[in-house]
């Protein structure tokens, strides 16, 4: 699929919608489920792109893993059941599976080899290289270990305590995972919380993590026991309905079942704080995370400045929060961003660009973006998601509050972690 003609000048967006699982935590329900002794079912499994890349690459490790749709099950061999690889491990285009992946195979005895496609090559990797070859990782990949691919020849390994100079869920987790097949302790210390579904779900498998402030800390020694997992509906998905659901006129929707752990709830405040008409419901704990039902409805909103230690908890949301505050009254600043720059693409710049491309007021920063709001519709235009998933979500939803004809180059990245989005937006467009 090379373009699409998006729908625009919506009237009205209305009904209930269930958000798929999350991917986050569909990954590492995946890794954890396979190095876990016995079997583990995963529902509410999100089968998009990334996550059946992840699913792949144990498969090929000797995990037998059945998958239909949103319901996995999970044969765990354990740790030491895995099995060299015959193939190189290809990860796709999973930042996440890449770098967990590292982690979790640089204390196990045998050599594998990690490939991604082009914008994973474009990722720096010695962010989690590097800590573990302190832990005594032997890793080898382009520009000594910064790039892929990769090659890990396991073996034993050393815990250590690092302190991350970025606030980093995938760096984390990478070391923590390698602390767990590690001698001694194991600790990561972050300049501001990052994302904890890897200590959630560990403790879900029956692992001891100890957390403390900034620090999430394991033993190494310990062994997982299957269980059973139900994957909350993505905040970071859900995201992109609570925006549209906020700036196009008479809308009114409901978000079932969508995850609410307190590190990636950014956007909530987020919105609350422009002033949006949202309200939370049904909140409840499974497999340690929180979730709830979220109610949203067209809002008058008003711009405001986001830095500091809420951006770890919204950075994959900042595409959307953009197109959001182009319709809120005022300025909007965003800043603390920088790691924008090293995500699918460079976010910054590539937001910038394509809703400049639609009339937007927006000009980049080192680390962020300023949003002048414009209380008005955007235009059309021919735009592109560069391969970015939440480029391509962000514009299907601007073009919702566009009054031109736009064509959306490279649609097909939206299956990475929403393959239903286009079927939902369709769905509350007819409902009203």
């Amino acid at each position: 699929m090379k373009s699409i003609q998006l729908r625009t000048n919506i009237t009205g967006l209305s009904g209930e919608i269930n958000i798929p699982g999350d991917k986050s935590i569909s990954h590492r329900a995946v890794m954890l489920g396979s190095v876990a002794n016995g079997k583990t079912v995963v529902e509410n499994f999100l089968p998009g792109d990334d996550c059946l890349s992840t699913i792949s690459c144990f498969q090929k490790l000797g995990v037998s893993i059945k998958q239909k749709e949103d319901f996995v099950e999970i044969e765990g061999v354990g740790f030491e059941g895995l099995r060299e690889p015959i193939e190189i491990l290809d990860t796709g285009n999973s930042g996440t599976t890449t770098r967990l992946i590292v982690g979790l195979l640089s204390g196990i005895p045998m050599h594998t080899c990690l490939i991604g496609d082009e914008s994973i090559a474009k990722r720096p990797m010695k962010r989690v290289t590097g800590p573990l070859r302190q832990m005594g990782a032997k890793i080898d990949g382009r520009e000594d270990g910064n790039f892929t691919p990769l090659a890990i020849r396991g073996g034993a390994l050393t815990g250590i305590d690092y302190q991350s100079p970025i606030a980093s869920a995938q760096v984390k987790s990478s070391i923590l995972l390698a602390g767990i097949n590690a001698k001694g302790t194991t600790s990561v210390t972050e300049p501001h919380k990052s994302r904890d579904h890897t200590e959630r779900m560990l403790q879900a498998f029956g692992c001891e993590v100890e957390v403390e402030g900034l620090t999430a800390k394991v033993s190494g020694g310990q062994s997982l026991n299957g269980t059973h997992i139900q994957v909350p509906g993505d905040i970071s998905s859900a995201a992109f309905f609570l925006v549209a659901g906020a700036i196009v006129p008479n809308s009114k929707i409901t978000l079932k079942n969508v995850g609410m752990n307190p590190t990636r709830t950014g956007i909530i405040e987020v919105l609350l704080n422009m002033g949006a008409r949202l309200e939370i419901t049904n909140e409840r704990v499974v497999n340690n995370e929180p979730l709830a039902d979220l109610n949203i409805q067209t809002s008058d909103l008003s711009g405001i400045e986001i830095s500091g230690e809420i951006i770890p908890r919204l950075i994959d949301e900042i595409p959307i929060i953009a197109l959001l505050a182009t319709q809120a009254k005022g300025q909007t600043v965003i800043k603390d961003a920088s790691e924008l720059k090293v995500k699918e693409t460079n976010r910054i710049e590539t937001v910038v660009g394509e809703l400049t491309k639609l009339g937007a007021k927006i000009e980049s920063t080192d680390d962020g973006m300023i949003i002048t709001g414009q209380q008005h519709r955007l235009t059309g235009g021919r735009v592109h998601s560069h391969g970015d998933h939440r480029i391509g979500m962000m514009l299907a939803v601007a073009a919702c509050v566009s009054e031109g004809d736009i064509v959306l180059e490279s649609p097909e990245s939206i299956a990475v972690s929403y393959p239903n989005f286009f079927k939902h937006l369709d769905l509350l467009s007819e409902n009203k």
